[in-house]
């Protein structure tokens, strides 16, 4: 049994493997001769074990560098085994996760919001952060134990998940937020250097600078060191990412270190309090830095003297100095900075003391002295609040410190066991870190004085970090571990984020992107580090800790807030292949915890919130239309599926109500011999008409097997694809494989939409060349849809002259839409006009609308009755009432009908015997020679050739020779079949209760049509004037011939400029013997009009008046 390859792809070790042959001989002969054939696509359930077993999820990087070996042959003689990831549970997930979470705000900050806050409010933000986090871990450890994470942690995770679209926002919005994260270590790096340790460093100098001036001075200090150290850890992390990796030990060390020397410290406070004693001047916390003694004035043996303190507040050393009214008024006294756990200070900490920007940090219970006008002098002599604060600024300055749950995903190429490591190690680890922060905020404020974490920077403690006083042995513990911890996390920070950025790159989701991808031969991203850089700088440009800690606090929870509802989703629609390992987790949790996230984020900034939600939308739709199509089973996908079937359900109730009937359109086109779309212009129009609304079905129909003409279809389904993206019409394709295209076509017809989600109107052309000897089956077909159409109560439009519709590109800056009313069919005719309209190429186009009065019609009423329903509809048109009244058939009338019925006994020859078809011949053309010699040859017509692209009333006569032509086709079929006599296509039909429209086989009155030879007033002018060969004439076709004419006639007369004719479509003949006579009705009706829209109507109401 052959080993896996370990290739991480995720199809590879499955199906079509490269030794698929091998395997097929190697069972020949055995158990399996079965399956001998399967073995060339399938592999046996023994080999695909093993290579699942053997699967290796190494990081992209070295993974990728691995396998672009010179190539195969040496790949196999210089390859080394790849070494499997052994990373457990400890060192892989908790400790990585800790050190990532534990960080700068809690050395910088934590005492700062305790003082602020107060205990119980620092503590409801703590709780709140840390619940948060936890339920994310949970919802996180689900998704990571629901399969093989490869590398790439959370993005993968998330994108996987919830799609491309969701996936590439969030994966984005993530990069961000580690990014903005590297620029708040590295701004937390320089205060300690410039604060704490080494002060005199500093490139503009504060000293005397007071107010705007001085934080001005600050904030470039920190502009230009955080720049140069950004471009030394840049420059590290470019080099080699060995050595921050192991450096990462080292740092954590650092951290681990300095939490317990606060802890030490506590302990010691309880018994013995450190010395830090804390200057007031009345109950105002005095700057250290300014004297050396808490005091006015010192007695010694020559007498009393003044301190630096007196100089501070005097103008001159002496005892009868003009001095400041406060210092006059107040005493000077000091407390102890740390009183200690058991000083009862817990008291006095509990509730929260929110300042404004300038105010004085002051201790609360101290009698103090101020005149009414007192103005604050000497105020870089206080202890002042630096910024405004408030409830949710502390939430969105506090977040960011318990950010780094996803350090463990992140690493899930290098653990033995990741589905086991994560939940436990990562859910411990905020467990291990949300007790820290908890506690530190309960022993904070039972240790440390109120005005001592009031006052940010320790300047009321000689400068010194607050919670370095707290520490045991030496407050330098704290800053150099805290130093050191946090270049470690601005260094971790730098190394993530380009990796990161790389994945989503390589996916290929985001194309403006892909340059980001490329990186150095090992892998390393390059590019990657050089944006990750850029982005850092604009966060140091900033500055400010606290203006930065919102920033990432917004990305970070836009992050987790979709974590949750991946598992969320994932859970609700029960996708099969939602199956944990880890099994505590629960949609309500996973709900929760969204919400929580989504909270946080307007409680800490609505601004910075609705900035990033943009963001995110913005990269989504981004992706959503530019990027490149993945299936990756998501979540999303699911919730699709689910919303289409109960969309689906609902629609099944019960069919639409006539205000909400819209043309649900069946597109049937027909394609080459290279599957190629003859009449791209119908999708054009399809565009038109729909506007991107409704459904849009465009199908084709192919002759032949399914087995041997699936590639045929593909290819077709393909050309139609494109051709819907270039026409922009949104819709599905299908394609229809049966043994002729006459049943292809039905089953089209038959088979196409889903449920309540079927087409009610079909759009097919008129068959261009229909006269053509080797085209007959084409109109039969056509014929053959237009009663399957009315059968199913199905709307049909059908374009005459496709060509020349005009695309989507082009407009019309004039012109009118014609619509023939002749017969009401439920209101098509008026509705298209005003859906064509609402495009743009037909805009400008004005709407006419004619209707056709009979004998006993009152004209004037029935143009009063229509313009007053239009205005009901809410439809703007002009109205006209075209007047027939009853008239003698020409002799023109008659020649048509001749011609018409001999080339009808002309097609009907085609399938008789040769010697038939001779004798046939002869006969027909015989008589019709003859009736070309008695008549006026400029009266006559003879369409047996005309095509679409020949419009005009007046055509020439033609050769009967093209007629011996027509009977002799090579291409016409041979099988014998009985001629019908012209008798019987006159046979009369009652016309049923439910038809609508009026059909060629019964009179418009509604009368049977008479037999042949029957004569009436109004249809011969004399009969005794009859030409000989007109008395054998079908009469009831001679009629509808007649009334062709005259509307035909009328319509050209009156629409002949019109930019689209749209008409009734009259209904086939019953009797299919009748066929090859309605196509030409229907050609000498619609003949001399440029664009013409032959509608039937599907038998219901689509438009109405009531609201």
């Amino acid at each position: 049994m052959s080993k896996g390859d370990a290739n991480p792809k995720e199809s590879s070790p499955f199906i079509n493997s490269s030794d698929a042959t091998e395997k097929s001989q190697k069972y020949d002969g055995k158990h399996m001769a079965l399956f001998e054939e399967e073995m060339e696509t399938s592999p046996m359930v023994s080999t695909m074990i093993s290579s699942l077993a053997n699967y290796s999820s190494l990081p992209q990087g070295s993974k990728e560098h691995e396998e672009e070996a010179d190539n195969e042959e040496e790949d196999k003689k210089k390859k080394k085994p790849v070494k499997a990831p052994q990373l457990g549970t400890l060192m892989g997930v908790y400790l990585p996760c800790i050190q990532n979470i534990f960080g700068v705000i809690l050395f910088l900050r934590m005492t700062w919001m305790v003082g602020i806050g107060g205990v119980i409010g620092s503590f409801i933000i703590v709780f709140m952060c840390c619940s948060t986090t936890m339920l994310t871990a949970i919802s996180m450890s689900a998704i990571a134990t629901n399969g093989v994470v490869p590398a790439g942690g959370s993005y993968y995770m998330i994108s996987r998940s919830l799609g491309p679209e969701f996936g590439g926002a969030v994966g984005i919005c993530f990069y961000l937020g580690t990014t903005f994260a590297g620029a708040m270590y590295i701004l937390g790096s320089i205060e300690l250097l410039l604060v704490y340790i080494l002060p005199q460093a500093a490139i503009f100098k504060m000293e005397g600078l007071e107010g705007a001036e001085a934080e001005a001075a600050m904030l470039n200090n920190m502009r230009v060191y955080g720049t140069i150290v950004l471009s030394f850890m840049a420059t590290v992390v470019f080099v080699g990412v060995k050595y921050v990796n192991k450096l990462a030990l080292l740092f954590l060390a650092c951290v681990i270190l300095s939490i317990l020397a606060v802890y030490a410290g506590v302990i010691k406070t309880a018994i013995e309090p450190p010395d830090f004693p804390v200057c007031l001047l009345g109950n105002r916390p005095l700057i250290s830095k300014g004297f050396d003694v808490c005091a006015k004035t010192l007695e010694s043996g020559n007498g009393t003297v003044t301190t630096k303190l007196w100089s501070v507040f005097c103008d001159s050393p002496f005892l009868n100095a003009t001095c400041d009214e406060y210092f006059v008024n107040n005493n000077v006294s000091f407390i102890q900075g740390i009183p200690g756990v058991m000083s009862g200070i817990l008291k006095e900490n509990l509730f929260g003391n929110y300042l404004e920007k300038g105010d004085l940090v002051a201790k609360k219970g101290i009698a103090t002295v101020e005149g009414p006008d007192d103005t604050l002098t000497n105020s870089n002599r206080y202890v002042l609040a630096d910024i405004t604060s408030f409830f949710t600024l502390l939430v969105g300055i506090y977040f960011p410190s318990v950010t780094g749950i996803m350090a463990g995903s992140n690493r899930s190429g290098d653990l033995r066991d990741a589905q086991k490591s994560i939940p436990i190690g990562t859910i411990m680890a905020i467990t291990t870190t949300s007790i820290v922060y908890m506690s530190a905020v309960i022993l904070f404020g039972a240790c440390i004085e109120g005005v001592v974490l009031r006052d940010k920077f320790g300047e009321g403690v000689n400068g010194n970090l607050v919670i370095g006083t707290l520490a045991w042995p030496s407050p330098w513990v704290i800053v150099i571990g805290s130093f050191f911890s946090t270049c470690g996390a601005g260094l971790q920070s730098l190394t993530g984020a380009p990796r990161l950025m790389q994945a989503i790159s390589r996916d290929g989701v985001v194309p403006i992107l892909r340059v980001f991808g490329h990186g150095k031969a090992n892998g390393e991203p390059t590019w990657a580090l050089l944006l990750t850089a850029g982005i850092c700088e604009i966060g140091i440009l900033i500055a400010s800790l606290d203006a930065v800690a919102p920033i990432l606090s917004m990305f970070f929870l836009m992050c987790y807030m979709f974590v949750n509802l991946a598992c969320a989703l994932q859970t609700l629609l029960r996708t099969p292949n939602w199956r944990p390992r880890f099994n505590y987790y629960h949609w309500a949790l996973s709900f929760l915890g969204m919400s929580l996230c989504l909270s946080l984020m307007f409680i800490c900034s609505w601004f910075y919130a609705i900035v990033a939600m943009v963001i995110a939308g913005s990269i989504y739709k981004y992706i959503e239309f530019r990027g490149a199509e993945k299936e990756w089973g998501d979540g999303i996908r699911g919730i699709s599926l689910s919303a289409a079937r109960y969309a689906l359900m609902r629609l099944e109730e019960g069919p639409p109500h006539t205000k909400n009937w819209r043309p649900q359109l069946l597109v049937l086109v027909s394609t080459d011999v290279e599957q190629n779309v003859e009449q791209p212009r119908l999708l054009s129009l399809t565009n038109q008409l729909k506007a991107g609304k409704g459904l849009t079905i465009v199908g084709t129909a192919l002759a032949g097997t399914y087995l041997e003409n699936h590639p045929q279809a593909q290819r077709a389904e393909q050309s139609l694809r494109k051709l819907m993206e270039t026409e922009k019409v949104k819709g599905f394709c299908q394609v229809t494989i049966s043994s002729n295209m006459r049943d292809a076509t039905s089953h089209l017809l038959q088979a196409s939409g889903l449920g309540g989600l079927m087409h009610n109107t079909v759009l097919v052309s008129w068959p261009r060349n229909w006269k053509q000897a080797d085209d007959l089956q084409t109109w039969r077909d056509f014929i053959e849809l237009v009663r399957e159409t009315t059968a199913a109560h199905l709307a049909l439009l059908v374009p005459k002259n496709i060509a020349a519709f005009p695309s989507n590109g082009e407009r019309f800056s004039e012109g009118h839409i014609d619509v023939w009313w002749i017969v009401h069919d439920g209101g098509m005719l008026m509705l298209l006009p005003f859906l064509l309209r609402q495009h743009k190429v037909w805009r400008k186009c004005k709407m006419r609308i004619f209707t056709v009065a009979q004998m006993d019609d009152n004209s004037i009423q029935m143009k009063k009755d229509l313009t007053t329903f239009l205005y009901h509809l809410r439809i703007d048109a002009e109205v006209e009432v075209v007047e027939m009244h009853d008239s003698d058939i020409s002799a023109y009338t008659y020649e048509k009908t001749l011609v018409m019925e001999q080339r009808s006994q002309i097609l009907k020859q085609i399938n008789l015997t040769k010697t038939e078809r001779e004798r046939e011949i002869q006969s027909i053309t015989d008589s019709s020679r003859g009736s070309i010699r008695r008549k006026n040859p400029a009266v006559v017509t003879t369409q047996l050739s005309v095509t679409e692209e020949q419009p005009g009333v007046s055509s020439k006569v033609e050769k009967p020779e093209e007629e011996v032509q027509l009977i002799h086709d090579s291409t016409s079929p041979t099988s014998p079949a009985t001629p019908l006599t012209p008798a019987s296509e006159g046979g009369a039909q009652t016309p049923g209760s439910a038809q609508v429209q009026m059909t060629w086989t019964e009179k418009a009155d509604g009368e049977p049509a008479k037999p042949p030879g029957a004569s009436t007033p109004q249809g011969i002018k004399d009969i005794f004037n009859m030409k000989p060969e007109w008395e054998n004439l079908n009469q009831s076709n001679v009629r509808r011939m007649h009334t062709a004419l005259r509307l035909n006639g009328v319509i050209v007369k009156k629409s002949s400029e019109a930019k689209l004719v749209l008409l009734n479509m009259p209904g086939p003949p019953n009797n299919r013997s009748g066929d090859e006579n309605y196509m030409e009705f229907l050609e000498v009706l619609t003949e001399g009009l440029n664009r013409v829209l032959l509608v039937r109507g599907g038998g219901r109401e689509v438009i109405t008046i009531y609201s």
